[in-house]
């Protein structure tokens, strides 16, 4: 990883610009295209029998829809002034309250689940 976020975030604000594409960002459509973008990503898969193995053949249709969902969060955090970096280490603080080592390890239930 070489790119740091801020020049991802300002290669991507620019790409916009230059399409004239700031007037469909809207928080609502950019909300919205993640979430279809992050369907596309759960089709690769939709009947998957085994969940861990994927075929390097699926890869680059899993990393394009990820890279969709990015672009657009990125993008959503840039219209909504919201420092991805700072919003996201304030989420996992959080979530270490809600989700402290000692109960949570190896156990995947929902933190109101633990005992």
């Amino acid at each position: 990883m070489t790119q740091t976020l801020k020049k991802l975030q300002d290669r991507i604000s620019n790409f916009c610009k230059e399409r004239e594409w700031d007037k469909f960002h809207s928080p609502k459509n950019l909300a919205i295209s993640i979430c279809i973008e992050a369907a596309e990503l759960l089709e690769n898969f939709q009947w998957d029998k085994n969940n861990l193995a994927i075929e390097e053949r699926r890869k680059e249709s899993i990393s394009q829809e990820i890279a969709d969902v990015l672009i657009y969060s990125i993008r959503l955090c840039e219209v909504l002034d919201l420092d991805p970096i700072e919003i996201t280490n304030n989420k996992i603080d959080k979530n270490a309250v809600k989700y402290p080592v000692n109960l949570s390890k190896g156990i995947s239930d929902k933190y109101t689940n633990l005992k």
